[in-house]
Formats: C-alpha cells, sequence, structure tokens
C-alpha cells in the first residue's frame, strides 16, 4: 500500500514537472501530436470506466484482498497516469505569454487552486486518495467549505491551475482541455456512486449546490 502511494506520488510530481517545464516548449508535431495525446490521455480515462463496472469489482473481490482494492485501483491508475504524461509528444506553438502585472494575477489563480484542492484534500483524507488507507464503512458526506460552492471543489481547483498559466503553450492547453472533458464526462457516473453511498443525502445536496465543477458555468 505504501509503494502504491509512492508511485501516486511520483506521478504527480511527473505531472507537474512536465506542466511546467516540457510542455513549455513551442516546436513541435502540432495536430497529430494533439491525436496521439488525446489517446493516451483516453487510455487513462478508460481505466476509471472499467473499474467502476460491477463485473469488474466482482472479479477483483475473489482475487484481491478487500484492505488492497483501493491501493490496486490507485497502482493502476498511477503507472498509467505516469506513462501518458511520458510519453506525450509535443505539440508546440505559443499562444499567449503575459508579463509584468499579468504575471502575477496568473499565478494567483493557480496558487488559488492549489489551495482549493489541498482544504478538499485536507478534508478528503491524503491517504485514502493513496491508496493507503480504505475509506471508512461510515464515512459521511463532506458539503461545507468548497463543496457549498461547487459539489466537486477538487475539480474546480485543477482546472484553476491549470488553465492559469500566464505561458500558455499548445501542449499546457491541450492537457487541460482533454483532463477537464475527461472530468467533466466522468462527473455524471461518479455522482451515480454518491447517490447509492449516501442515497436522499446526496440527492439533497444536489440540490442545494447547483453547480458541478465551475461556478456559475457547469
Amino acid at each position: 500500500m505504501w509503494t502504491g502511494g509512492a508511485v501516486f506520488v511520483i506521478s504527480l510530481v511527473f505531472c507537474a514537472v512536465s506542466y511546467f517545464e516540457r510542455w513549455s516548449v513551442v516546436t513541435g508535431g502540432g495536430w497529430p501530436a494533439v491525436l496521439v495525446n488525446a489517446l493516451l490521455l483516453g487510455v487513462f480515462a478508460a481505466h476509471h470506466s472499467v473499474f467502476a463496472r460491477d463485473r469488474v469489482k466482482q472479479w477483483l473481490a475473489r482475487r484481491v484482498p478487500d484492505h488492497l482494492l483501493r491501493s490496486v485501483y490507485v497502482w493502476i491508475a498511477s503507472l498509467l497516469f505516469l506513462g501518458t504524461c511520458a510519453a506525450w509528444r509535443p505539440i508546440g506553438h505559443q499562444l499567449f505569454q503575459v508579463s509584468g502585472a499579468q504575471v502575477w494575477l496568473h499565478a494567483a489563480v493557480q496558487l488559488l487552486g492549489v489551495s482549493i484542492i489541498a482544504l478538499v484534500v485536507r478534508d478528503l483524507d491524503p491517504l485514502e486518495l493513496a491508496g493507503i488507507r480504505q475509506s471508512p464503512a461510515d464515512g459521511h458526506l463532506t458539503t461545507d467549505g468548497p463543496y457549498r460552492l461547487v459539489r466537486h471543489p477538487l475539480y474546480f481547483g485543477w482546472i484553476l491551475i491549470v488553465f492559469g498559466a500566464a505561458h500558455m503553450t499548445g501542449d499546457r492547453l491541450a492537457f487541460a482541455t482533454l483532463t477537464t472533458a475527461y472530468l467533466a464526462i466522468a462527473i455524471p457516473w461518479e455522482e451515480q456512486s454518491l447517490v447509492r453511498t449516501y442515497g436522499d443525502e446526496y440527492r439533497r445536496y444536489r440540490r442545494a449546490v447547483r453547480w458541478r465543477m465551475i461556478p456559475f458555468i457547469y
């Protein structure tokens, strides 16, 4: 479980390094590279859909001890994400690069995203996210803090970070757009699972907080 958690952290660090360094290039393969990268992220996204299927869950439950199920999921997801970032084909092109005071504005947007994610992770338990600790059977539904703004504040924080770059290249825009699209598509399935877990409590919360991941937009 702890080695799986280490791979989880390594995949996030490698993604951050790729975003801020490797994907700052302005030369690359253009649209063909976009298609390859979309396919890579599609494989990573498919993992979530496959693990959500009852048949797959039942198959794993017969082969993996209950206390390791979450760790197995995190292991596979982390390796796929690490592989996606490592195999990423440079797209190139520069959309914009701000300077002066506007740089600080973009930095503030990204720091706001980091702060929102930190608040959410603190409530969710980082060890659970990393697959080291299992979800408690009597877990409660969190509805305070950033959850009063959107139902999936972790995704909102992610959007602020990836779209808040002061230097926007083709690679950064493609990564931001593709990952955000994946999150938006995954939300309905995730909320179905939350309804099964929390029932009417989540239905009431969903009626009270209208926006899914972007305030006043979606």
